[in-house]
């Protein structure tokens, strides 16, 4: 028998966002560039601050599935640079969806929003993060995503 899946929080990460870039309608749905500007990682043992590069690659698929690809990093309170690849999917009823794209508060609740998120960094310190699979459970606000990462153990 495998063993049994759980999860632990390990950090959340705020990502401050800024104006949507569109690429427009590449033949499957609609190309976004949200950039990330800043923010800051809070936890137990990781804290520090998203570096003020990178963005989220998002798809609009016509039923409004949103996959999304962002790149960015954030440095450590101690000094590690952590490179993140978060994948994931969003998606709600249309009309909050909508709402979203309109920088319109929405009860994240209402919204499934989830990612994967993975981790690459030279410090022995932190090379735990590379070491296991995270989940992360996301809130999209108007100007910042909030995203509880879980360790699977």
């Amino acid at each position: 028998m495998a063993p049994v899946l759980a999860t632990k929080y390990v950090f959340t990460i705020t990502a401050q966002i800024a104006a949507v870039t569109s690429a427009g309608d590449i033949g499957h749905g609609v190309r976004r560039i949200i950039p990330i500007v800043g923010g800051e990682v809070r936890g137990e043992d990781v804290n520090g601050r998203v570096l003020p590069f990178g963005a989220d690659f998002q798809i609009i698929r016509p039923d409004e599935l949103i996959d999304l690809e962002a790149k960015y990093a954030f440095e450590t309170d101690d000094g590690a640079v952590v490179y993140v690849v978060n994948t994931g999917i969003r998606f709600g009823p249309r009309e909050l969806l909508e709402k979203l794209k309109r920088n319109e508060p929405v009860d994240p609740a209402l919204i499934y929003f989830r990612t994967t998120p993975r981790f690459e960094t030279g410090s022995e310190k932190y090379r735990w993060l590379m070491r296991h699979l995270f989940v992360g459970s996301a809130a999209r606000h108007a100007d910042r995503v909030v995203i509880d990462v879980h360790q699977v153990l």
